[in-house]
Parts: C-alpha cells; structure tokens; sequence
C-alpha cells in the first residue's frame, strides 16, 4: 500500500483556481464514495478556503489516477488545473499532512483552524468508511504531532489567523471601529472568530446574517450582535460600513448590483469588504466599483506577514519534531509489509506443530512409553521446523548468496562459532 497527498492551496493556486477544486460540505460524502470505488482504496478529502487536498491509500505510488478524477468530479480540463497541483508520495505525503495540521503549510505560519478542520476531514470519511489501516494511522499520529508541536513549541504564541488579519486591515482602513458597523455573512468558525477579534476592538455594531436566523443568532448573541437572514441582506447591506464574509455557498451571495443600490443609498460612502470563502461569496466585479474597498483571501498575505516573525524560530523547532516523527511512522508502514509473511509463517509452524501433537497422542494412546514419544516428538518438530531454511541455505552456500547467509544469522540470533 503506497499513501499520496494530492491538492492545491493558495501557495499554488489562485482564488479563481482554488474555487473551482474545492467541495461542498453536501457534497462530501458522494464525493469520497465515488473516490474509492474508481480509484483509491482508502482516502480523505481536506477542502477549506486555502485548499483542496486528496489522501489517498493506492496499491501503487501513481497519483495521477487521483488528479484524473479530481478533474472529471468537478469536469475541469486536465491543461486549467495541472499546473498547479502538488503531489506528495509516501513520506513526502505522511510529512505534508503533519506540516498542514500544525500549521506550517497555512497562509497565516501556525493558525489553529487547520487542525480542526483536518478532524472534521478525517471524521466525516472514516463516517462513510472511507479510510482504512493506512489512513487512520496517519490521521491519528497527525493529531499527536500537531499537538506536540503546540505543546513543545511556541508556535501559537502571536494570535493571528485570517480572521485577526481581516480586523486587522479594517483597522487600517477605519482607525476607530467602535463607529463603524460590521456585516458578518455566515456562522461558522471563521465568522465567529471574527466576531471576537471585533468585539476586542469595540466595535460600534455588528449584524450576523446566515441562511437560518437561529444559527445567526446562537452566534451573535455572545457578542451583542443583531441576527438576520439572507434574506434580510438587500435591504440591510445599506447599513454596513464593513462586510466580512465566509460561508459554504457554491455560488455568490452579493453581485455587483446588490453593493450599486447600497452604495446608492449610502449616498456613496466607502463600504470595506472582505471575502474568505472559497468559492467566493462576491462577485469579483463588486471591485471595480469605485467606492467598494474589495479584499480576497489571497489579499491578506501581506497583512498577515507581519505578524510572523515570532513564529518563525517556532516553525523550525516545529520541522525538527516532524522529521523525527514521519521516520518513525514510515518505519510502521513498512512493517506492515512483513504481516503477510509473518501470517503464513505462523499458520506453516502451526500446522506442523498440530500433525505432530496428533501422532504423538496416537502413540500415547496405543500405550508406547511416554518418555519415548516426547523425545520422537521433540525431533520431528525440530526437523519439520528446519528442513526448509536448511535447504534454502544450502542452496545459498553453493550460489555465493552471502546476504541470505548473513541474513540467517539475524534472523535467527546465531554466533559466529
């Protein structure tokens, strides 16, 4: 069994790219039972706004099978996405998927999100029985590094995440927040963090709008924030001076003249927008109005680079400890390999063992001396049990076969002498 990680993220990919690779949370399931009956005998799919990853177990090391369904899955020509996919075999895979989820692989060097949405990832194909031996090992020790890497090493020391560095270019914009009011268009992790990073920067008022009001409302709530549906969004968008959205929408929430009839009735002041989802919730024609300050994800590298520096001296502590970990978890896949021999070696002895037991109670039952059929029991087993490797090294004797030889030693403890 060979592992391969297959994927693109925002260091290989744009937004534009990124978006139409990724899944749909409803869409998962199908999606990881279509995988494993073409292609792949195990596997899991990581799809966030940073990136779409496939980990796959394969009876060969080719990942080319996988980049061929992600392509026909979400029918993309193979010449728009191949440039910028990555595959990763074996150690290569094994050492990536401890670096994402201890965040080594983010946009922001060591945001805690990733980790919970590998779980997420890992659960939701282990549901429909999607991974086997290979994958739920690799999950499992993931978490246990990531967690290492928290726990030895200050890599999640400086808070900074997308959703900080969102609050944190708003704050560019708008010096004081606490007179501005803030659109928040989804309810999940991204958005709730969000609303936090806000709340520390006294924000003036802060409106939650997602496709069911009760989800908007158990999030906004907490933080004092007005609850509304999508629904309520045309004639709302008017009110915001900030909008931040991250939901799970395949398609755009806001088009160009939804933000036209806001700015409109805004008499045409400013509005910042930030858009992490992938795919996107704006339309990319809403930036080429003149008074729509529009970001993207890929708009907040250079806002989060700032903040790195700390983590830095972090991240390389980091690698050491993964280095040290893929050998050994390489060193249990490769063990896997000698279950198969160690079976039929064990079932081999084992009938022997139980043809002679039956002749020796044979014997025993006829009434011959005990003594005698222990010591007659005793020889055969030794000459069941050694009549093939005797063979197998005499016949590397007369060959020059030095490492079967050498081998033999080993295998069986043996001295010089």
């Amino acid at each position: 069994m060979h592992l391969i990680a297959v994927g693109i993220n925002h260091h290989t990919a744009p937004v534009s790219v990124r978006e139409k690779a990724a899944f749909a949370p409803e869409k998962l399931t199908e999606a990881l039972h279509d995988v494993t009956r073409q292609v792949a005998g195990e596997a899991a799919i990581l799809s966030t706004c940073n990136r779409t990853e496939l980990y796959c177990g394969l009876e060969n090391g080719d990942g080319e099978p996988v980049i061929e369904w992600l392509c026909e899955y979400h029918r993309l020509r193979r010449a728009d996405i191949r440039p910028y996919v990555y595959e990763h075999p074996d150690q290569a895979a094994v050492k990536h998927a401890f670096r994402v989820a201890a965040g080594l692989d983010s946009l922001v060097l060591g945001e805690p999100q990733i980790l919970g949405q590998m779980k997420e990832a890992f659960a939701a194909a282990h549901k429909v029985g999607a991974t086997g031996k290979i994958l739920n090992r690799l999950f499992q020790q993931t978490f246990a590094v990531a967690k290492q890497v928290r726990t030895d090493t200050a890599i999640g020391a400086s808070p900074v995440s997308v959703a900080s560095a969102t609050v944190m270019l708003a704050k560019r914009i708008f010096t004081d927040l606490s007179e501005q009011t803030v659109l928040l268009i989804g309810a999940g992790d991204t958005i709730e963090l969000c609303a936090r990073h806000l709340a520390e920067q006294h924000v003036g008022h802060v409106i939650v709008a997602n496709r069911t009001v009760e989800r908007a409302r158990l999030l906004a709530d907490p933080f004092g924030a007005e609850a509304i549906s999508l629904a309520e969004l045309p004639a709302r968008l008017a009110d915001a001076d900030i909008v931040i959205s991250s939901t799970a929408s395949p398609l755009p929430i806001l088009g160009k003249g939804a933000v036209e009839s806001a700015l409109k009735a805004r008499r045409h002041r400013p509005m910042f927008m930030v858009d992490i989802a992938v795919p996107r919730d704006i339309e990319p024609e809403v930036g080429d109005l003149s008074d729509v300050y529009l970001y993207t994800v890929d708009d907040l590298k250079d806002v989060v680079q700032e903040n790195m520096q700390s983590r830095e001296a972090a991240a390389r502590e980091a690698e050491r400890i993964i280095e040290v970990k893929v050998v050994d978890f390489w060193q249990w896949v490769r063990s896997l390999d000698a279950v198969p021999t160690i079976r039929a070696l064990r079932e081999t002895t084992e009938a022997l063992r139980d043809a002679e037991v039956r002749r020796a109670r044979r014997r025993l039952a006829r009434g011959d001396d005990p003594e005698a059929v222990l010591e007659q029991l005793a020889r055969a087993l030794t000459n069941k049990f050694t009549h093939a490797p005797t063979d197998a090294l005499k016949r590397a004797d007369h060959d020059g076969n030095d490492a079967l030889l050498d081998a033999a030693r080993r295998l069986f403890n043996l001295n010089d002498d």
